[in-house]
């Protein structure tokens, strides 16, 4: 008792802050600035330990739990000058005020991710398969319990043990689940779609029943108590539901699209939270509940959450939510596991937590007519653990309802289960195995039947290249007779560090194939819009899609999709754009090494468009299309994919075709007009029969005898609105062009056409063609490029 005391003496007597080292004071003696080393030491050790974990595919909260375990008693804490120095008891309660802020915090992110109107609209499939996923391992929670007590958990009260026991081992993490799915490329696909639906369910039930193991946990002696606080925290709910929805409805009506979100508004959300977390610590439930109630009602629609979330997510899942778990493995004392029997029962517990989410899913999904493989799959999804499950479990701690040894395992069986979801979901689902059976036929642009549909996947990483893109697919369309054109407009979103799921899960829902909100209310996502806009209007089939991953490994995403879809060409926008003096800059380096693996393992055609305001900043209506285009001939399969593709825009009314042919001058020439001769000839006489009648069609051939005639007999089709050209023409000529360029992607002509000393306003699509035999010569620029260790990510 006197050590108690002396412990609650001293964090009376604590001040914030020290006079310096100079005036002899130790500032570990004091508050601040022992809160900013434990902070520091914590983000440095977590971020470490997270670096080690990513070639294993380990979401973040793996690495941010036994970081926490390592910094206490199980690790460095056995040292006792160490804990004593860095991790006093004294400061135990600044350390938990300041987790449990960020934590606060933390969950009212949580409750932005859930959408209600989503939930209730979750399939009956998705609502069985997570009523199955908790009410197993629930039922077998509470059977684990008895063995619990019976061993090393006598004492404790009965009811809220069984209560925590099968909330402990039902929870599936909804964050980290949306991380792991992301991490797999599975977010946007049925299986991800599914998981999440459940997860979400699972999540809403997991925080009721807490709500109730915490009404049960109370140190109070008569049983109304209990039933008093849980009829209050229902009444908060109730009335949150009714005042709070309207407010920020209107909060978020006054927050239009593309303007920043008034700081009044973001101040009086985040009062909000903190009021809410107040009342709900007053009923006696825990102060987390009313931020998560208030994340849940503010309104998903409009940019008023993405606003929060980019206000908030950085500072607490950066900062302060580390703490939590540090403060959670101060607690966690492994050395409590002792002997065989302690053990066992950490077996047990993590068979029982692994049988019955695994069973309990994979049964429900069978009988949901799901593949077996699909729904093993979905089993081990569903049984990620994370940060709620830390909750529950500090919750149970706190209210004496866990002791040490219970909770050591406990939290063992979550790092166990979580770890090993990521490994057995990539060994059982491979969803490469699972594409169509059906053939590609046509990889390639430049095909005999000119007649079959032509499908082209568009890629686009800002708003910026979307007016370009459409205009470019209407240029593409083609004639009615055919059998037309299908696009598939892909999103490419980079995957962040950020633990929320808000910005990738939503985006995917409305921006992503299959569509979860499809044909129950209006997309309000403009890229989808945009696309399905002209879709409609020019009658060509568009489907928006998207890719979230790393940039490390968009390119997976992309040629992936375009093997699935059987498209016959990849577009790709260049990683620069156009400034308003006409120069070229920049927009991000990671982009072109995204365009350089593309390349390099397309399953199709590839075209990088270098955008120079194509048809202007808006779509423009066929009526009113009225291009020139011009095909720069060298010979070669890029060139023939590049002539190719604009004969097929030339069918497009509004569009007039020149195609300009380059021949070396024999006489200085000798080795006659370089590569594939005999197959261009060919191709150019079937291509002039073709066009004989055809007066938008024009075909011109041009003698030159050195790269200055060439760039001069270049130079007089400037004026045109595009360059469609081969990216490595096999020609003597283009290998005397030596244009000074950073960009080995775009090829010789291609690079002439982009610098600076070439002066035109014409956007360039330089065309790579699709060949089971590549071109030494198009692999070989990319050899010789110094990659800086900067610019380039490598894969992990």
């Amino acid at each position: 008792m006197a050590t108690n005391g002396t412990t609650a003496g001293h964090c009376s007597l604590m001040k914030a802050t020290s006079n310096g080292a100079f005036q002899g004071e130790n500032p570990l003696d004091y508050a601040l600035p022992l809160a900013i080393l434990q902070i520091c030491l914590v983000l440095v050790l977590t971020r470490i330990l997270a670096f080690l974990l990513r070639p294993l595919r380990q979401p973040r909260v793996i690495a941010e739990i036994v970081g926490g375990i390592l910094l206490g008693p199980s690790a460095l804490g056995r040292n006792e000058k160490y804990l004593n120095a860095i991790f006093p008891a004294r400061s135990h309660t600044v350390l938990d005020t300041l987790a449990n802020l960020g934590l606060l915090f933390f969950l009212f992110l949580v409750g932005l991710e859930l959408d209600l109107k989503s939930l209730r609209r979750t399939g009956k499939k998705a609502l069985s398969i997570a009523l199955a996923g908790i009410s197993l391992p629930f039922i077998l929670g509470i059977g684990t319990s008895f063995a619990l007590r019976s061993t090393i958990s006598k004492g404790v009260d009965e009811a809220p043990f069984l209560v925590f026991m099968g909330v402990a081992l039902s929870i599936t993490a909804f964050p980290v689940l949306a991380r792991i799915l992301a991490e797999l490329k599975l977010l946007t696909t049925d299986i991800g779609r599914m998981a999440m639906s459940a997860a979400a369910v699972n999540d809403v039930a997991a925080w009721i029943l807490l709500a109730l193991a915490i009404a049960l946990s109370g140190t109070g002696s008569s049983p109304l108590v209990s039933l008093w606080v849980f009829l209050c925290g229902f009444g908060f709910v109730l009335c949150c539901t009714v005042i709070v929805p309207p407010i920020f409805k209107w909060m978020a009506h006054r927050c239009p699209e593309g303007e920043p979100v008034d700081e009044l508004y973001v101040c009086g959300t985040l009062a909000a939270v903190l009021a809410a977390g107040f009342v709900t610590d007053l009923i006696g439930i825990h102060a987390l509940f009313g931020a998560f109630v208030i994340g849940v009602l503010v309104p998903k629609e409009g940019p008023f959450a993405a606003a929060m979330v980019e206000k908030v997510e950085d500072l607490v899942s950066g900062l302060l939510l580390p703490l939590y778990f540090v403060s959670s493995g101060l607690k966690t004392d492994i050395a409590t596991i002792q002997g065989l029997q302690s053990w066992g029962l950490l077996v047990l517990v993590i068979i029982t937590a692994c049988f019955g989410k695994i069973a309990g899913t994979v049964s429900a999904s069978v009988l949901c007519k799901v593949p077996f493989q699909d729904a093993l799959a979905l089993g081990f999804l569903m049984n990620t653990k994370g940060l709620v499950e830390l909750i529950v479990l500090n919750i149970g701690k706190d209210r004496k309802v866990l002791n040490d040894q219970t909770f050591a395992i406990l939290v063992l069986m979550a790092v166990f289960t979580t770890f090993l979801t990521t490994p057995l979901v990539m060994a059982i689902y491979k969803p490469g195995k699972r594409m169509s059976k059906a053939d590609n036929k046509h990889k390639t642009i430049e095909r005999k039947d000119t007649n079959s549909q032509l499908r082209i996947l568009t890629c686009f990483n800002s708003t910026r290249n979307i007016p370009s893109m459409i205009n470019l697919i209407e240029a593409s369309r083609g004639t009615e007779k055919k059998e037309g054109l299908c696009v598939y407009a892909m999103h490419l979103m980079e995957l962040s560090e950020r633990s929320s799921a808000i910005l990738m899960v939503h985006k995917a829902r409305k921006n992503g194939l299959p569509f979860w909100n499809k044909g129950k209310e209006p997309n309000s996502d403009r890229f989808v819009v945009a696309f399905e806009t002209f879709g409609q209007l020019s009658r060509v089939s568009v489907r928006p899609m998207t890719a979230i991953s790393a940039m490390s490994s968009m390119h997976e995403d992309i040629c992936t999709s375009a093997e699935r879809k059987r498209a016959a060409m990849i577009i790709l926008p260049f990683h620069k754009h156009q400034r308003l003096d006409g120069e070229l800059e920049t927009t991000r380096n990671e982009f072109r090494w995204v365009n350089k693996r593309v390349l390099e393992q397309a399953p199709c055609s590839v075209g990088i468009l270098v955008d120079r305001g194509l048809g202007g900043t808006t779509h423009i209506s066929a009526s009113n299309v009225c291009s020139n285009i011009t095909v720069l001939f060298f010979g070669g399969h890029d060139d023939r994919e590049a002539l190719a593709y604009g004969s097929r825009m030339a069918e497009h009314p509004g569009i007039s075709l020149t195609i300009i042919r380059f021949l070396p001058d024999l006489e200085i020439n000798s080795d006659g007009n370089g590569f594939g001769c005999s197959t261009d000839e060919h191709f150019l006489m079937e291509f002039q029969k073709k066009i004989s009648n055809d007066s938008s069609i024009s075909y011109e051939e041009r003698v030159v005898r050195n790269s200055s005639e060439t760039i001069e007999a270049i130079q007089e089709f400037s004026r045109c609105n595009l360059f469609l050209v081969g990216r490595m023409p096999e020609s003597e000529l283009t290998d005397k062009l030596n244009a000074k360029s950073d960009c080995p992607e775009l090829g010789p002509v291609g690079s002439l056409l982009t610098s600076p000393e070439f002066s035109t306003s014409a956007s360039v699509l330089v065309v790579q063609q699709y060949t089971n035999h590549p071109n030494p010569r198009s692999v070989m620029p990319f050899k010789t490029v110094s990659e800086t260790p900067d610019g380039d990510i490598e894969s992990v």
